[in-house]
């Protein structure tokens, strides 16, 4: 699963895929994924909230 989040991280625009369902992360359940894009959309908001 760590390789799968520091892929991600790497690779911001397939975040937006997997958001828009244009996307899937094989070997992954759909549990598990629906985890790791609320991470994401998490990580940017706080990120955004401590600069302003």
């Amino acid at each position: 699963m760590m390789n799968v989040i520091q892929y991600l991280e790497k690779n911001p625009d397939l975040v937006a895929l997997l958001k828009t369902q244009k996307a899937s992360l094989i070997g992954i359940s759909s549990l598990e994924q629906k985890a790791v894009l609320d991470a994401f959309s998490s990580e940017i908001e706080l990120k955004s909230e401590a600069w302003e």
